[in-house]
């Protein structure tokens, strides 16, 4: 099966080799067989990265399960992370994102350099003023303005990590500057950040974080707290909880002097 290339007609066959029976007398609804059988033909690169899945409609003829048996396995995977719906395309193998350390890029710009739509929900975006912490992090006077921004990012309409920031209000032309990118934003104003300090550690998603993304509760996940600074000036605090499934963190290291 070629990697990323539409799957149709005789073409299903080989993605039924790749899952495997589905057995009607099983306790297990064919939903979750379905469900459990692509899971396990991920696992073992049985199908890949960037793989497109037979039409529903195909599938169901083939398996001999209605449609709804089929969009109901997909959902739950697309919800897990494993699968991805393109608009007009088809229902592909989500490809995990690796999220290199060693160069300071938004979300929206590591999406479209692997080839996936970012877009945004937003949960909030507000005025207000900074708080004690946030005076001390971005170096900001005690009740000095500053911008909020709440948001679930998604890759190719997958929900992938929360986002929020916190950007001194000097920093922006407005609350509705930020569209799409923040980085996008902050450079238009002329504050694109070209340091950051970061921190990274795991986490579980608790029951609210967990239904934003639409993930299980106590889900593993990734938290990185980046603090951005434009020659020397704070712009920028933001924590993401990015999805333990979904993302590959990758530092390149090397040999020199201590």
């Amino acid at each position: 099966m070629g990697r990323g290339m539409r799957i149709r007609g005789k073409d299903v066959m080989p993605f039924l080799e790749a899952i495997g029976p589905l057995d009607a007398q099983r306790p297990a609804p064919l939903y979750q067989q379905l469900q459990q059988a692509v899971r396990h033909a991920i696992e073992r690169r049985a199908l890949k990265p960037d793989d497109a899945l037979p039409p529903e409609r195909d599938l169901a003829a083939d398996l001999s399960v209605s449609r709804i048996t089929i969009r109901k396995a997909f959902d739950g995977l697309v919800a897990e992370g494993l699968l991805t719906r393109r608009q007009g395309a088809g229902t592909f193998v989500a490809a995990r994102v690796e999220k290199s350390f060693s160069k300071l890029t938004s979300f929206t710009e590591d999406m479209a350099a692997r080839g996936r739509k970012a877009t945004s929900s937003w949960l909030s975006r507000a005025e207000g003023t900074v708080t004690p912490e946030e005076s001390l992090t971005l170096g900001l006077s005690p009740g000095a303005p500053v911008y909020r921004f709440h948001r679930i990012r998604y890759a190719d309409g997958a929900p992938m990590a929360l986002e929020y920031s916190t950007i001194p209000a000097s920093c922006l032309s407005s609350l509705e500057a930020v569209t799409t990118s923040l980085y996008q934003a902050l450079a238009v104003s002329g504050h694109r950040p070209n340091r950051a300090l970061q921190r990274l550690r795991a986490v579980l998603f608790n029951d609210e974080q967990a239904a934003l993304l639409g993930i299980a509760p106590g889900a593993p996940g990734l938290l990185i707290e980046r603090r951005a600074f434009h020659h020397g000036e704070p712009v920028e605090v933001t924590q993401s909880y990015y999805r333990g499934d979904a993302y590959d963190f990758v530092a390149e290291l090397n040999d020199g002097p201590a």
